[in-house]
């Protein structure tokens, strides 16, 4: 009796609606084997051995979102499992659902600034990025239309370039190609800083200051806005943004309908609105590993 064992499954995740080829690898698979995604039998499409490594192509079945243990039974002439000659790997594949549309990192951003503000300042926030403003100005200021008090709004972002942080530097990337690897080269990413603006109302002066003092603390505990590189994969690790309160606290304690306002500004630095887009695909290339040759300023090599 060959008792297999099943050491890796590569890729690891895949969607609920199944389909993916996933290759499993170990040793002492017989010439037919049976595979389950937890408790779904998957389709063998080939077992072969090489160098010694037992190998398993399947595709997935379909199944519920979630981890899964993954096992493989060896088959007799007939068909039948064999006693004793199976292997589980505990938890080895992820079916995930797929995303209808990806969210973007400046939507997570925002997402995350809100869900931060609603923890650190006030539960009452909302999020506008086109303002209707009310006709009367005092003092240069115009106070955003809210329905509930107190409020603290979030707007923006207006986007300004930073060319402190951009890399101005072309990125390439090797991809496959109808007759082998090609280059691809992209543009620099597009570099900005995120301006947004808080604006808060009450109709009490005091519960209005101290709005105002917790906004202010927050701007000044908050240095960096960090997010997840990937949402589903912790292992890819976070990126993060400088972010600085922006101008000065202006207030306006006479408005209509004896509502007390103030707003202030801060902002988001080095955020690349793209990945830069493609420029071109150059001529094949032998293997992923490129000599890169340096271009002076200006000129040709």
């Amino acid at each position: 009796m060959a008792v297999p064992t099943l050491t890796g499954i590569s890729p690891a995740t895949g969607p609920t609606g199944g389909g993916d080829v996933v290759r499993l690898a170990g040793t002492g698979f017989a010439p037919e084997v049976a595979v389950l995604f937890g408790d779904a039998p998957a389709e063998v499409l080939s077992v072969r051995e090489e160098a010694g490594v037992s190998l398993a192509d399947v595709r997935t079945p379909a199944h519920a979102d979630g981890v899964v243990d993954v096992t493989i039974r060896n088959l007799d002439v007939g068909g039948a499992s064999v006693p004793g000659e199976e292997a589980t790997l505990a938890g080895a594949y992820r079916f995930l659902r797929p995303r209808i549309v990806a969210e973007s990192d400046l939507t997570r951003l925002v997402r995350t600034l809100l869900r931060e503000l609603k923890r650190q300042v006030i539960a009452n926030v909302s999020m506008t990025v086109s303002v209707d403003y009310d006709d009367t100005t005092v003092d240069g200021m115009s106070v955003i239309a809210i329905s509930q008090l107190p409020s603290l709004v979030l707007s923006g972002p207006r986007v300004v370039e930073n060319r402190f942080f951009s890399t101005n530097e072309p990125h390439e990337d090797v991809v496959p190609g109808a007759s082998g690897p090609e280059l691809m080269r992209r543009r620099p990413p597009y570099t900005v800083d995120l301006s947004f603006t808080l604006t808060a109302a009450s109709d009490r002066t005091v519960e209005l200051l101290n709005l105002m003092a917790a906004a202010a603390t927050f701007l000044n505990r908050n240095r960096w806005v960090e997010l997840p590189r990937d949402p589903d994969d912790p292992a890819a690790g976070t990126t993060r943004w400088e972010m600085d309160p922006e101008g000065e606290f202006q207030t306006r304690l006479d408005g209509r309908d004896d509502v007390r306002v103030f707003s202030c500004g801060f902002v988001v630095r080095g955020f690349d609105i793209d990945e830069g887009l493609p420029l071109d695909v150059g001529k094949a290339v032998a293997d992923a590993e490129l000599d890169t040759v340096a271009v002076p300023p200006g000129g040709a090599p």
